[in-house]
C-alpha cells in the first residue's frame, strides 16, 4: 500500500510516498481502509521537529494523526466493532495518510450518517480541541460573550459552532478570506483583525476569550484587556499569563482523546446542530504540497486527504 512518511526532521520534501506492508490487526485492534485523513497545523511542527519534547517520532513515520474509514480487519478481543463498519477517530501514533491504518478500537466512535464519510476526517482533532475548549475550560453558558480569536481554522469553526449551541454570543477575528465562512458557522459578529486593533474593535470588554493563535507569550498577552474583570482566558496554543493583581484567570491546555466527547460531537452533526467546513479535499499524494502552502499562510480551514 501506499503511505506518505516523512524519513527526517526538516521541510515539507522529507514526506515521500512509500510502498509499505499493509498493517495486521492486533489483539483490540482494527484495520481501517482511509477514506480520508486530515491536516493539522500541529503537522507542521511534527515535521520540523518542534514537538519532540512532547512526541518524538520513530523514523520513517507515516503522518495523519484522525481517520475517516471503514474497518476491513478486526482482531482478537474486538466485540464493539464488525467489518464494514463507518468509523471515525484520533491516532496518536500516527499513520492515517496512507490507504490503510491500523487504529485501538476503543479510540473509534461511529462515524456520522449525514455527512460523506471523508468529510467525517476533519472532526476527531478539531472538533474534540473545540468541545474542550468551550465546555471543559471556558465552561461557556448561556448568555456569555465569547471572543473566539483565530475563529478561521478548523478548532476555530467548530468552537464558534459549540459555543452557539450553548447559548453564547460569540464575536470572531477572522481574516477577509475567512469572513465568510466564520459568519456561515454562527459568528455574531466578525472583526477583520488585519484591518483593526482588537482593543479598538470591541465595545465592550468579553466573558471569556478562546485563544486558537499560535504566537508568543507576549502577544498572547494582548488577549488580556479584552476580557471583563473576573473573566477567562482559555488558550490551546501558548499559555497566558496574567500579571500579578489581575482578576483574570488564563488556562492552558493540549486537547486529550476522548472517544465520549467525539461521539457527542457525531451526534450534533446528525442532528444538523453542528456543521463539517470542509475548506478543501486533496489527494493525499499532495500532502508535502499542502505542508508548504500552510507555512506560507495560503491555506484555511479544514483540509481533507483522500487516498
Amino acid at each position: 500500500m501506499r503511505a506518505m512518511r516523512m524519513h527526517e526532521y526538516g521541510d515539507a520534501s522529507v514526506i515521500r510516498a512509500d510502498d509499505v506492508p499493509r498493517p495486521v490487526a492486533g489483539p483490540g485492534e482494527v484495520v481501517i481502509k482511509v477514506a480520508a485523513t486530515s491536516f493539522n497545523p500541529s503537522d507542521v511542527g511534527l515535521r520540523r521537529g518542534l514537538l519532540r519534547a512532547v512526541f518524538t517520532a520513530d523514523l520513517p513515520y507515516t503522518l495523519g494523526g484522525e481517520v475517516a474509514g471503514t474497518v476491513v480487519e478486526v482482531g482478537a478481543a474486538v466485540p464493539t466493532l464488525d467489518v464494514g463498519d463507518p468509523v471515525i477517530g484520533r491516532i496518536d501514533g500516527g499513520g492515517a495518510a496512507a490507504e490503510y491504518v491500523t487504529a485501538a478500537a476503543e479510540n473509534l466512535v461511529a462515524a456520522p450518517t449525514t455527512i460523506p464519510l471523508a468529510h467525517a476526517a476533519a472532526v476527531p482533532i478539531a472538533g474534540v480541541t473545540a468541545w474542550q475548549a468551550v465546555f471543559d475550560h471556558a465552561k461557556v453558558i448561556a448568555g456569555q460573550r465569547i471572543l473566539v480569536n483565530g475563529a478561521g481554522g478548523g478548532i476555530g469553526g467548530f468552537t464558534i459552532q459549540l459555543a452557539k449551541h450553548a447559548g453564547a454570543y460569540v464575536l470572531a477575528t477572522a481574516s477577509p478570506r475567512s469572513a465568510d465562512a466564520v459568519r456561515r458557522l454562527g459568528a455574531d459578529e466578525i472583526i477583520d483583525y488585519l484591518a483593526t486593533p482588537l482593543v479598538d474593535a470591541l465595545d465592550e470588554p468579553v466573558d471569556t476569550v478562546v485563544n486558537l493563535v499560535a504566537g508568543s507569550a507576549r502577544q498572547a498577552g494582548m488577549l488580556l484587556p479584552l476580557v471583563r474583570p473576573g473573566g477567562l482566558v482559555v488558550s490551546a496554543t501558548v499559555p497566558v499569563r496574567p500579571p500579578a493583581g489581575s482578576s483574570v484567570t488564563a488556562v492552558h491546555f493540549v486537547a486529550r482523546n476522548d472517544t465520549d466527547q467525539l461521539a457527542a460531537l457525531v451526534a450534533l452533526i446528525d442532528a444538523g446542530k453542528v456543521q463539517v467546513d470542509i475548506a478543501a479535499v486533496r489527494p493525499l499524494a499532495e500532502l508535502a504540497e499542502v505542508h508548504r502552502e500552510a507555512e506560507s499562510g495560503q491555506t484555511r480551514g479544514k483540509i481533507i486527504l483522500v487516498p
